[in-house]
């Protein structure tokens, strides 16, 4: 009973102390170690230095060639001028009457393409409030519109993603960024149309109480700069090529190959199934950031810069999720642990997807963050989960889409990291701003899971 006291405890501060701002560098040990001293007769310094740094070293040796070069993409697409292109075509193409509609989608797009979540609150973010200011809808609803276009139907339900919340499952699951696609797309616009429904809702009771676009806002944007940018084409033809390229790579080129190396013991005693998802990944980004820097031709000072500030802006991201990832090992591997493993099995027998949706948001509400809280799950379930699913006949693939899109629900929670980065990008308040951002990005992910999940039961994986 003391054990598991230590493993609540350590949750509720991990949650709270990271909502109050703490870094989880910091926290994930300092508390993993904290439940440790509640099992009795389990050694400290083995759980840090066998268990917790052996999980966070796993994850990164598995996933940092994925963030470093997604955030060099990111910051490429950003610097060139590429992201502020795309953006201010889809406005020219909805029309910037229809402001909340563009910023949805120029933010989808770009997320969708691999761009970083934080990379596109801050590109994105000027184009909204010109827009908006023009349309006289209130600022507080600008938050609403990024984070429906970055946080939901992009970043874990469409096929082909490569956001880090749909890349987790791949090697538990043996599958792909295209897991489930049919699923996939009907919660991506569950989450979609649900979302547009609010956010216009709220704009027209908004504009029938007189409210406008206000003034004397924080953070309002500078005059844009006259550099010169590339042509939407060209913007744009990157973001379609890492799409295309993980596709073709996955699903066709790498199918053929050879791989039974891989199971010799120095390349890991695995099989191709389970790394032919993250290669694909890292094909298609390579190659699209050589193409992004060959259009749009910037100098070599300016090149290098932004490839170093995306390179170091990758360290953060990685280790704070890896330090997660550690947490959650070490929490495993308490006796403990046992029961309440054994209780978030059996939340619903004969269907593990129940399961997996509860558990992975859960995890993901404690932690503050979508990626950290699937991580958890996944080190901590993710081949018990992928046993149960062949035993009841639940395809993996289904699994993969489940555990992801779970992913984006209760992460979304005041203390997220993003949620709080947006809201200082937009110079609002979580009293002004939140309440719209929980809907689309915790409320209603939360019902196209389930939707989803019941879609599946009945339906198969498709």
């Amino acid at each position: 009973m003391l054990g598991i006291l230590g493993v609540f405890l350590s949750l509720a501060l991990l949650m709270y102390l990271a909502y109050r701002g703490v870094d989880v560098i910091i926290l994930a040990p300092a508390l993993a170690l904290m439940a440790v001293s509640f099992n009795c007769g389990m050694p400290l310094f083995a759980s840090y230095t066998q268990v917790f740094m052996t999980a966070l070293g796993s994850f990164i040796v598995k996933y940092f060639p994925i963030f470093l070069l997604g955030a060099i993409f990111g910051r490429l697409l950003d610097d060139s001028g590429a992201a502020k292109v795309i953006a201010h075509r889809i406005a020219e193409l909805v029309g910037r009457q229809r402001a909340i509609l563009a910023v949805v989608l120029a933010c989808g797009l770009l997320t969708y393409g691999g761009v970083s979540l934080f990379v596109v609150a801050f590109a994105v973010y000027p184009l909204a409030a010109a827009m908006f200011r023009e349309a006289d809808i209130p600022k507080r609803l600008i938050p609403g519109a990024i984070a429906l276009g970055s946080f939901t139907f992009t970043m874990t339900c469409l096929p082909g993603t490569i956001q880090i919340q749909n890349l987790i499952p791949m090697p538990y699951f043996k599958t792909t960024a295209f897991a489930a696609p049919g699923l996939g797309t009907l919660g991506g616009l569950l989450m979609f149309l649900l979302g547009m429904f609010w956010l216009d809702r709220r704009a027209r009771r908004a504009a029938l109480s007189g409210e406008t676009y206000g003034a004397g806002h924080l953070n309002e944007p500078s005059p844009e700069s006259d550099r010169k940018l590339p042509t939407f084409a060209v913007a744009v033809l990157p973001v379609l090529a890492v799409l295309v390229l993980n596709y073709v790579f996955a699903e066709h080129v790498m199918r053929c190959w050879d791989a039974g190396y891989l199971a010799d013991a120095k390349y890991g005693s695995t099989d191709l199934d389970r790394v032919r998802g993250i290669w694909a990944i890292l094909a298609a980004l390579l190659i699209s950031i050589v193409l992004l820097v060959a259009l749009t031709r910037r100098p070599l000072s300016q090149l290098n810069n932004s490839m170093t500030k995306g390179s170091v802006g990758s360290l953060v991201p990685i280790f704070n999720t890896a330090s997660v990832v550690g947490y959650g090992a070490t929490i495993a591997s308490l006796p403990a642990f046992v029961m309440i493993k054994e209780w978030l099995i059996n939340l619903s027998p004969g269907n593990p997807l129940v399961s997996e949706a509860v558990t992975v948001n859960v995890l993901a509400g404690i932690t503050g963050s979508a990626s950290g809280g699937l991580s958890i799950v996944m080190e901590i379930l993710g081949d018990t989960y992928c046993r149960m699913a062949l035993e009841t006949g639940i395809s993996p693939e289904l699994m993969h889409r489940v555990a992801s899109m779970a992913s984006g629900g209760l992460d979304s929670l005041p203390h997220n990291g993003a949620v709080i980065t947006l809201l200082i990008v937009c110079g609002l308040t979580h009293r002004q701003s939140y309440l719209d951002v929980a809907v689309v990005s915790v409320v209603i992910p939360i019902l196209s899971t389930f939707a989803v999940v019941a879609a599946g039961t009945v339906l198969g994986s498709f």
